[in-house]
């Protein structure tokens, strides 16, 4: 409701303006008025008495026409009249009530109207009119001063503030009274209306519909409110359908590329395969033979079996490899999921003549990661690390912690990560090549080599798990890839 008190508290400013500078102007015209209508009075008055004193001195004497003035003035109860002279010391009983010099218009036959601030021992302010007396001759016989108190005046102007002040404030409450009803009703409650809606689709809630039936810009922005929740709406339905689409095919492209490392350990798991096989076959043979003691039958048995288990052993590795599945993150150590990617890629590395070495320190290295996806993603740098010694050559992987800023378009504070590095000895790649080594389907190897997918694929595992792959290579030196990993928070000391 504050919209509507300000909008109140504005009309009720507006309002007492308004009223107060109309008051204004009508107090100064009704002083004027006032004073115009004392003014016209003691010119009248004075022009009157000025010529019947004029003809009283001419006729009767002045001691005749001084008791008319005196008469005049007793009258009179708002007006005090006295016939002075204008060239008397200041402190005569006839000197003027104004300053000499401002009558000297006065000696030469002109009305002088004055403001005086006091007159005698009344400490009020008076209008005084000097009006001449001329004799009949041409001579000046004095002024006739006519002096009236503005007490009146001030009086009238109070009253008429304080009547207008309280007119005033009668008009603002009203006006603000209404002001305020007015603007909680067509302001204020729809304005709550629309906070609450906003609030609700904050935090997601897209059903509320805004129902006000004004017809201003109130209820214009409340039906774009709702047009908008439509179209939020659909925009997250539409989203949610595309992500579902978008991580359908990434699942695809990484089942393809799984498959496609399966084509490539083909050949090394055969002749993985193919030691454990012969040895059954000539275990098996001589089981056959005649004269063959139980003892020797129980070993051949023994031999059997154990090197089945090894088969056995290697394709359910090979088979949990290729296998689909969603992404179930868990508590692994990376030792453990870098060995055993070195294990089911050793028959691959031994085929090219590549040693693989593997350095994993004896403090577990842990981090919150989904196995299959790790083991993935590191597969495909170790087979590009093998590709890329075309003439063999030594291939190592390390596991540790780093202290480490992730990159510009991650963003984020310094931090320890866990640290898989992958070091080859091949022909490495100049910079161009690395500004577009994670790109889908950009690849430098021979046709049949590879689909250049696997370092892409690598890399998206690696961002859904909130991690980042850093690339050092040069042309003739060989490459080093680093995948980094947020570190599993370690339990602090004492707690279980």
């Amino acid at each position: 409701m504050i919209l509507a008190r300000k909008l109140a508290i504005a009309l009720i400013l507006g309002v007492f303006a308004v009223v107060a500078v109309h008051a204004y102007t009508r107090v100064r015209r009704l002083i004027t008025l006032f004073e115009t209508d004392i003014r016209h009075d003691s010119h009248v008055y004075g022009r009157v008495l000025a010529a019947a004193v004029a003809e009283m001195v001419h006729a009767d004497g002045r001691e005749r026409a001084r008791a008319v003035v005196q008469l005049a003035n007793q009258r009179e109860n708002h007006v005090r009249i006295r016939w002075v002279s204008l060239d008397v010391p200041a402190d005569s009983a006839d000197a003027p009530a104004a300053p000499r010099a401002e009558l000297d218009s006065v000696a030469r036959g002109e009305e002088v109207v004055l403001r005086l601030p006091h007159l005698d021992d009344v400490h009020e302010e008076h209008l005084v009119t000097f009006v001449p007396v001329v004799a009949e001759g041409g001579g000046s016989l004095g002024a006739i001063e006519l002096a009236e108190s503005l007490a009146g005046e001030k009086q009238y102007v109070r009253t008429a503030l304080f009547n207008t002040f309280l007119a005033n404030l009668a008009v603002a409450l009203v006006c603000g009274l209404i002001a305020t009803g007015l603007g909680v009703w067509f302001v204020g409650r729809p304005m709550q209306s629309l906070i609450a809606q906003a609030r609700r689709v904050g935090a997601g809630d897209l059903s509320a519909r805004l129902a006000l039936s004004q017809r201003d810009e109130i209820g214009q922005l409340a039906h774009e409110m709702n047009l908008m929740c439509d179209r939020l709406a659909e925009a997250n339905a539409r989203a949610a359908r595309e992500t579902d689409a978008r991580i359908s095919a990434l699942e695809q492209l990484r089942h393809a590329d799984r498959l496609a490392t399966v084509g490539k350990l083909g050949a090394g798991i055969a002749h993985e395969l193919g030691a454990p096989l012969q040895v059954i076959s000539g275990r098996a043979r001589m089981l056959c033979e005649d004269g063959t003691s139980p003892e020797e039958v129980e070993r051949n048995a023994r031999t059997i079996a154990e090197q089945a288990d090894r088969i056995i052993r290697i394709v359910r590795q090979l088979l949990d490899f290729a296998r689909r599945r969603g992404a179930e993150k868990s508590r692994l150590d990376l030792r453990a999921i870098t060995r055993r990617t070195v294990s089911l890629l050793k028959p691959l590395a031994d085929k090219r003549t590549v040693s693989i070495e593997i350095e994993t320190g004896e403090a577990p290295i842990e981090a919150d990661a989904d196995a299959e996806q790790i083991q993935q993603a590191l597969t495909n740098l170790v087979v590009n690390g093998i590709q890329a010694m075309k003439a063999g050559g030594r291939l190592c992987v390390k596991v540790y912690e780093e202290h480490a800023a992730p990159p510009g378009d991650i963003g984020g504070d310094e931090a320890t990560y866990a640290c898989i590095e992958v070091v080859d000895e091949g022909e490495g790649m100049p910079p161009d090549v690395v500004a577009h080594i994670f790109e889908p389907f950009f690849t430098t190897k021979d046709v049949g080599e590879g689909t250049g997918l696997g370092l892409s694929v690598s890399y998206g595992i690696v961002r859904e798990h909130e991690g980042f792959i850093r690339v050092d290579s040069e042309a003739g030196q060989g490459s080093r890839f680093r995948v980094y990993l947020p570190l599993c928070r370690r339990a602090s000391p004492g707690v279980s």
